[in-house]
């Protein structure tokens, strides 16, 4: 025959052997198989936190540049109407940046959210 010997059984029969070495083969790959799994699990996880942390910057950012538009766009309203040309412009400003702010560290978690005291006075009250 064309084999060498490290072909030729070892111990016991033929059948034994050769159903040992594919079953330690078959646990080998086994393993590989898990390992490569768990990699691809860990990399789909980094790849989906860093996507939805562009989509969470992207909602602070828009929330932030929306109060100061919109403060800045009253303020400038109120200056034509009113006819007090820098003043209320630049007060508006500060509050929607102020504004801004506040919705940011609100959608962060920071800050609580404010709660209808009304409505939880007059439940305690029992006078509903």
């Amino acid at each position: 025959m064309n084999g060498s010997a490290d072909d030729e059984p070892k111990s016991g029969p033929k059948g034994e052997l050769l159903e040992a070495e594919l079953s330690e083969r078959r646990d080998r790959l086994n393993r590989m198989l898990d390992d490569r799994q768990e990699a691809e699990r860990v990399s789909a996880a980094r790849s989906k936190g860093s996507s939805s942390g562009y989509g969470q910057a992207m909602k602070l950012s828009s929330e932030f540049i929306a109060g100061i538009l919109v403060g800045g766009g009253v303020g400038w309203v109120l200056d034509q109407w009113l006819g007090t040309t820098p003043f209320g412009l630049i007060v508006f400003l500060l509050l929607g940046f102020g504004a801004g702010v506040l919705n940011v560290l609100r959608s962060a978690g920071y800050v609580a959210e404010p709660e209808n005291k009304l409505h939880s006075d007059e439940t305690e009250d029992g006078s509903d």
